[in-house]
């Protein structure tokens, strides 16, 4: 190691712009902010979405549709799925502990009970809710529903 090949640790030197040094940092003056104007003076910080004063895009889009805060959402399970459970694993009783450790749902799911499909199977579903075809059907092979 001689004088003339010294040269600092790895991440010691910065390579940024320093601002506010002195007229002779090339970025003294105004400090790189322009002149006048909100944007040169301290405490300025403009909003998401701000755009110079020109109507932001977010206003210029047109607005459409509802959004019901009180809706109620389903995970659908179709009586499909309990006869293919029932047959190849000889599942009978259904509950929301069942469906979510098949991945049928999710621990936090309300769960309905839909009409796709055809049930031969004597079932025992408890669940959240059921559509009108599929209470006649596990009703009409003797099967039972509960509702949570």
């Amino acid at each position: 190691m001689e004088l003339n090949n010294l040269k600092p640790a790895n991440g010691a030197v910065k390579n940024r712009k320093r601002i506010g040094r002195g007229a002779g940092s090339g970025h003294g003056g105004t400090s790189t902010r322009g002149h006048k104007g909100a944007g040169s003076r301290s405490g300025n910080s403009r909003k998401i979405g701000f755009e110079g004063g020109q109507m932001p895009l977010q206003r210029r889009l047109p607005k459409f549709g509802f959004k019901n805060i009180n809706r109620v959402e389903y995970t659908g399970i179709n009586l499909d799925v309990l006869q293919r459970l029932a047959s190849e694993q000889g599942i009978i009783e259904f509950s929301h502990e069942t469906f979510v450790n098949k991945g049928l749902a999710s621990k936090n799911d309300l769960v309905k009970i839909l009409g796709r499909g055809e049930l031969t199977v004597k079932v025992n579903v408890t669940a959240h809710a059921f559509s009108s075809t599929a209470k006649e059907a596990i009703e009409k092979v003797g099967g039972s529903i509960a509702t949570l």
